[in-house]
């Protein structure tokens, strides 16, 4: 058939190699039909789904209907047309028919029922091809009440099943939400009962070819069927496109999906509110509105939706706030006819912003969950770029690594939706929410993205009228927003440099406590990996020490002690002591070279993750003090780790025979977690602690790391005093307080070198 002339055929893409391949196919199933069915009478091949949408990607199935009018000799018609594809290697959907078969079967089946509604004739008898698609399109119209409900929750559970393609790292693009199969519903939809706007038919139509190009694309550069859009095979997929690079092209895609997703969901409200007869629409429908009832000054609710009131001056900039603010504080969707009022005679925001205006944008944001639905409306519409101007680089922009679940714009929206339920934590509202809603807005821009926000901020938040002071504090808010998380864990809480320097950074104790808030937000914002309520425990921490010594307290008050009398008492005994309890384990033994390599090669040997670790030596002895957690969330056994402790401490257990043996099984196992994006690297900081030199190292995370590093050091001369691992998706980051022999912080160049080659050394042994 000579298909792979055109999938070779870079000059084609997207709708124009789909539909090449399409009639290529057609030809060669021609030929095939004539050869097998010289009479054509009363048979027929029609292409459905896909391919009868001439939508033949280059590893699609190729799905067939032969039809026939009781033929005899169809028996054995069937398998001449269908094992000359199999031949070819090709994937056949195939079904055999009579036309009244297929009208029974598509009134008891929606995937019948809709592969018929793209039905195409290829070969045989035309009328009989005809018949049944006219047929089966009245009878669509006719079933319209039973199957548009079914159709809209089929949407709805597809879309809880694969996400949503404009925030996943890995999209799925035809079932996605805001993805090829989306469109196909609304298609299958506008062929019942729909009236599609031709605008929106246009716009659904430019970002649906966006997103089948990458799909075809995908099914190019990968060389087999696939739906979901790989992070290994992103860069080529941009390539093949002529995008600058991936970011570009995911960018593209996610602008396109969350277009189509928006329209989407529109044009099902506006079945479900009023396209339909109303014995139809009660069972789309989720809430009834019988009457219009005043909203605000200017807006209505009307019909389940908030709509601008007649009498509205639609040139007012605050019209469109009112509208926005309406609609989220009673779970709304916004007209569109007013959205595309405002959109056409809504008057430029001046400068600086009336006062209104700016109490109805944090009312907006105070709306949590219910905001930022509201600020894709206005975002789709062009409305929100004429407030904030600033946001336009945002838009779409992909954070392609393992740790962020959204794009900028849409992460911004969501720390803000998180942030409005955390507001009783702080003196001032409506600076968290605003902040929490600017704090990476400068991730559009070229440079450091915390400098370049410091500046948008301050024009932002002087342009909405806010005095200098909370300028300042919103400026704040901004440069130190990732202060706490970092801090907290990646520095030992225990060191009063740590403290004093993060309460000398947040300068106010209401500036700290806006900024626990925004990192609680911020976080959760991010995705599963980036909070934990081992994460939370130490920014409360932290908090609470600062805020103790910035009203005056003295750190020694509030800092716990390690060791403990009793740990030191032990320790001068020369007792031992191996004791798993809760979260933690403590160990006292004679103090040995390398003992903190061991116990972590034990912990790790017992499916373990260490979190937080310190160490104590004196009289001869050692203290070590481990939190830990599952890996796979599992419960402790803390008989068999103790177990595992022992035996390592006693020089009877090979923890690096054990170590790799386990390494090499998880290198063989397939890994469903992106590959990290962030490559190894070693810092030495000598300026934070005035009493120990600071290691950090970031790496992808690996069984048996931290015995890897941690034995590293033991083999370089380094004490450890403290440990801390945080984990940041298919990363992770520790952090080590230690010293040198003598006691003493390591600045010697040569020893920083060598313990640099030792740690890239240990990683490096953990696998690639």
């Amino acid at each position: 058939m000579r298909r792979e002339e055109l999938v070779a055929d870079r000059a084609m893409a997207g709708t124009v190699l789909c539909r090449a391949l399409a009639r290529r196919t057609d030809e060669w199933l021609q030929g095939n039909f004539s050869a097998v069915a010289a009479d054509g009478d009363g048979i027929a091949l029609v292409a459905v789904g896909g391919y009868g949408r001439a939508e033949l990607c280059p590893y699609s199935d190729i799905d067939l209907l032969l039809l026939h009018r009781d033929r005899p000799d169809i028996g054995a018609i069937a398998p001449q047309l269908w094992y000359p594809i199999w031949d070819e290697g090709l994937k056949l959907g195939h079904s055999v028919r009579t036309p009244r078969e297929s009208r029974e079967l598509a009134k008891t089946d929606l995937d019948t029922a809709t592969s018929l509604l793209d039905a195409r004739h290829i070969a045989g008898d035309a009328e009989l091809t005809g018949a049944l698609t006219a047929d089966t399109a009245t009878q669509w119209r006719r079933n319209a009440r039973r199957w548009l409900p079914v159709l809209a929750q089929r949407v709805t559970e597809r879309h809880r099943r694969s996400g949503e393609v404009a925030y996943k790292l890995e999209p799925d693009l035809k079932r996605g939400r805001g993805g090829l199969r989306d469109v196909h519903a609304l298609q299958w939809a506008k062929a019942a009962v729909l009236e599609m706007d031709e605008a929106d038919s246009r716009k659904l139509q430019a970002d649906y070819e966006v997103i089948l190009a990458a799909r075809v694309e995908l099914h190019r550069t990968a060389g087999r069927p696939g739906d979901q859009l790989l992070l290994q095979e992103q860069d080529g997929v941009a390539a093949a496109l002529d995008y600058g690079d991936a970011d570009e092209l995911m960018a593209a895609v996610a602008r396109s999906a969350r277009s189509i997703a928006w329209r989407s969901d529109e044009i099902w409200a506006r079945l479900r509110d009023s396209e339909l007869p109303p014995e139809w629409r009660r069972r789309l429908r989720r809430r009834a509105v019988r009457h219009s009832t005043a909203l605000d000054e200017g807006v209505v609710a009307h019909d389940g939706r908030a709509v601008l009131a007649r009498d509205a001056d639609i040139a007012d900039p605050c019209a469109v706030l009112r509208l926005a603010r309406a609609a989220a504080s009673h779970g709304l969707r916004m007209d569109r006819a007013s959205l595309e009022q405002l959109r056409e005679q809504m008057a430029p925001m001046p400068d600086p912003w009336p006062d209104e205006a700016r109490k109805l944008f944090v009312d907006l944001l105070f709306t949590g969950p219910a905001a930022p639905p509201v600020i894709e409306a206005l975002d789709q519409m062009g409305l929100f770029v004429r407030i904030l101007p600033e946001w336009a680089p945002n838009r779409s922009r992909p954070q392609r690594n393992a740790y962020h679940q959204f794009t900028v714009d849409r992460h911004l929206c969501e720390a803000a939706a998180l942030a409005a339920g955390l507001i009783e934590r702080v003196d001032r509202p409506d600076l968290l929410v605003l902040g929490a809603l600017l704090h990476d807005i400068g991730k559009g821009y070229p440079g450091d993205h915390t400098e370049v926000g410091m500046q948008l901020v301050a024009d932002i938040a002087h342009r909405m009228g806010y005095p200098p002071t909370d300028v300042d504090v919103l400026v704040a808010m901004v440069e130190h927003h990732l202060l706490l998380p970092d801090v907290a864990t990646r520095r030992d809480l225990e060191d009063p440099d740590t403290i004093a320097e993060v309460s000398r950074q947040a300068r106010t104790v209401e500036t700290l406590r806006l900024l626990g808030a925004l990192t609680e937000a911020d976080s959760m914002a991010t995705g599963p990996s980036a909070w934990s309520r081992w994460k939370a425990s130490l920014v409360r921490e932290l908090i609470a020490r600062c805020a103790h010594v910035m009203e005056g307290g003295d750190i020694d008050e509030i800092t716990s002690r390690f060791p403990t009398p009793e740990q030191r008492e032990m320790m001068e005994a020369g007792e031992r002591l191996v004791l798993g309890e809760g979260d933690t384990l403590l160990v006292i033994a004679p103090d040995q070279h390398g003992m903190f390599s061991r116990v972590a090669g034990a912990l790790a040997l017992s499916g373990l993750r260490v979190l937080l670790a310190a160490a104590h030596s004196e009289y001869g002895m050692a203290l070590e003090r481990f939190q830990v957690e599952s890996i796979l969330g599992l419960e402790i056994d803390w008989p068999q780790v103790t177990n595992h402790v022992q035996k390592a401490l006693a020089g009877r257990l090979a923890i690096e025979a054990r170590l790799a043996e386990r390494i090499s099984t998880y290198e063989a196992a397939p890994d469903p977690v992106p590959k990290p994006v962030v490559k190894p690297k070693v810092a030495i900081d000598n300026e934070s602690s005035s009493t120990a030199t600071i290691i950090e190292v970031a790496a992808p995370a690996r069984a048996g790391l931290l015995s890897r590093i941690t034995s590293a050091m033991s083999q370089v001369g380094l004490d450890i005093l403290s440990a801390k691992v945080q984990g940041l998706g298919g990363d992770v980051v520790h952090a080590y307080y230690v010293r040198n022999g003598e006691g003493e912080k390591v600045t010697d160049p040569d020893h920083q070198q060598e313990i640099n080659l030792a740690l890239q050394h240990a990683i490096d042994s953990c696998g690639p």
